[in-house]
């Protein structure tokens, strides 16, 4: 009978714990978590607590159950603030079923294990000595409080050989599941980063450029916002490619990337399209404000010192093309035409330009002023 009702325990724990892990496996529980985290995880381990004391198994003046593995679990994952949340609900709740000589005991069990198990998370042990020197000491507190109880020699070996074999199995198991939903969701989630993040500069790579470009256009219509695209690509890449390598190439792509990213707003979208070609999505930005941006990230490159792993350092120049909506374009989809055709004619005007898209104006189609050349 005890240890069906233990295993009707460790079903419900196994079960909830999976749940709940798989609800916030997009921000899972860890020590550096915020606050509020902290104390939402605690509220809802003590009230699992609560539900396996619910399901406790009454014997001969003792009330057994699982409620210490939620407390070691918030220890080890959250730290002391959800931990101990989890114990002040669980001894409320234990109070409840009525305040005798099993409570106290009870309270002294719980308060035990949490500070233990708070101190055995800090050591400087593996994750599995850990859990199993937190397993220990906690079923250690629980055999040394039934000698209090003055129990039958047989009742008090048979609980506690039935204790020690649950509560193990349902520690280990417990933390087998949140490790593993967690494992599968950082798979999960370092795939879906890599479809939408280029693996070189760790920018959006094009796929992620197309939705982002989707998006901003829609949400530009219905909020009548201006919206500029940059369309930037490396003057002669092909030669630093032939003259130093793809490796000393690639080094090149990274820090124009860090330029781009630290020369925008923060808000802005900047995307390695392919190869040398780059773009950058600037939100809520006018045509004159995009040609101040598109200037001053020309100048930083023209102006930038490009390190190569020989220690050489080499120089080299972009080409920007630019269109706006509502201001080259009343479209939003012609943005990505109107902005690679600009970039088209900053090259074929001597590189090293930024030219905006000026399809509105009647006397000429680009605008490449003399003061960005």
């Amino acid at each position: 009978m005890i240890l069906k009702e233990l295993i009707s325990n460790l079903a419900i724990l196994v079960a909830i714990l999976f749940v709940y892990t798989q609800l916030t496996n997009s921000s899972p529980l860890r020590r550096t978590s915020s606050r509020r985290q902290k104390i939402t995880a605690g509220i809802l381990a003590g009230i699992l607590s609560n539900v396996l004391m619910l399901y406790s198994i009454p014997l001969d003046r003792v009330i057994i159950d699982l409620r210490h593995i939620p407390v070691i679990l918030m220890s080890y994952y959250g730290g002391s603030l959800p931990a101990l949340i989890t114990m002040v609900l669980i001894i409320i709740g234990r109070f409840l079923f009525g305040f005798t000589t099993q409570a106290v005991l009870a309270i002294i069990f719980i308060g035990g294990t949490t500070l233990l198990t708070l101190g055995i998370t800090n050591l400087k042990l593996s994750k599995m000595k850990k859990v199993f020197l937190a397993l220990t000491i906690s079923n250690l507190i629980f055999t040394i409080l039934l000698t209090f109880l003055s129990l039958r020699m047989d009742t008090l070996i048979f609980l506690v050989l039935s204790y020690w074999s649950i509560s193990y199995l349902a520690g280990f198991l417990s933390f087998y599941v949140v490790e593993y939903v967690r494992r599968n969701q950082r798979t999960l989630n370092k795939y879906k980063s890599e479809s939408v993040t280029d693996g070189l500069t760790g920018l959006n790579n094009v796929r992620k450029f197309e939705q982002l470009f989707n998006d901003v256009c829609t949400e530009a219509r219905e909020r009548d916002e201006k919206i500029s695209l940059l369309y930037i690509d490396i003057d002669h890449f092909k030669t630093v490619n032939d003259t130093y390598g793809h490796v000393e190439g690639d080094q090149v792509l990274v820090e124009l990337s860090h330029i781009l990213t630290t020369t925008v707003r923060s808000f802005d979208h900047v995307s390695r399209n392919g190869g040398e070609e780059f773009t950058v999505i600037l939100l809520d930005c006018p045509a004159q404000r995009a040609e101040e941006i598109s200037e001053r990230i020309r100048k930083k490159v023209q102006n930038h010192s490009f390190q190569l792993s020989t220690g050489q350092s080499i120089s080299i120049t972009v080409s920007i093309g630019i269109a706006c909506y509502d201001e080259t374009t009343n479209t939003p989809q012609l943005l990505i035409e109107e902005a690679d055709q600009a970039l088209y004619e900053a090259k074929q005007s001597g590189r090293n330009q930024v030219c905006l898209s000026n399809k509105f104006a009647p006397e000429h189609a680009y605008s490449c002023p003399e003061v960005y050349s």
